[in-house]
């Protein structure tokens, strides 16, 4: 969270657009913040991306469009393991690179279904980086409630705004996850 990732991904889009070249966007029809089949930044980029549900075969998708010339990927962690595979043949049998974006692990320190197998298969892992409120790189997220408590339990899927989310350092995380009761100060000041 807070990192840029969908600034980042935006601004690779326009790169090749640039260029000449064609990008091709997904992002998950369960995200609709900015709208069915949108990425949109917090800082106020946006662009058009189809939107892919789990059952979906990236693979035939991509295949089905002309003149493909990278995918880019918003919300990776929503990917199923077939879906990562299938980012995986787009990369090695139509020669197209592919690049996603999203989180590593859950409000909970989970890993999520497409970023376990992202770990596990991508080529290159590059991490885009934020920080804690104490300064230390953020690796990880607390969810928390309108009050600002931190909740330990609920789905793992829960698409909000920055309102809900913390970007925390691995301690913080700990902290926060252990020690935060209703009526605690907020983790800020804790």
């Amino acid at each position: 969270m807070n990192a840029g990732k969908s600034t980042t991904l935006l601004q690779s889009a326009h790169n090749y657009r640039e260029r000449g070249l064609r990008p091709l966007l997904f992002t998950p029809q369960l995200d609709t913040r900015a709208g069915e089949g949108r990425i949109a930044s917090r800082i106020g980029l946006d662009a058009a991306a189809l939107a892919f549900t789990p059952a979906d075969d990236l693979l035939k998708l991509t295949g089905d469009e002309d003149a493909i010339d990278c995918v880019l990927i918003d919300e990776a962690q929503f990917l199923t393991r077939a879906q990562v595979y299938q980012l995986g043949e787009i990369a090695d049998r139509l020669s197209i690179p592919v690049l996603a974006y999203g989180l590593r692990t859950d409000f909970q320190g989970n890993l999520f279904e497409g970023s376990q197998h992202l770990l596990a298969w991508a080529d290159t892992l590059v991490e885009i980086k934020t920080i804690c409120h104490c300064g230390r790189k953020a690796t990880m997220v607390l969810r928390t409630d309108a009050a600002g408590n931190v909740l330990r339990e609920g789905a793992q899927v829960e698409i909000g705004g920055n309102e809900r989310y913390i970007s925390v350092c691995r301690k913080h995380f700990k902290k926060g996850m252990a020690t935060r009761q209703p009526g605690d100060l907020p983790l800020e000041e804790a």
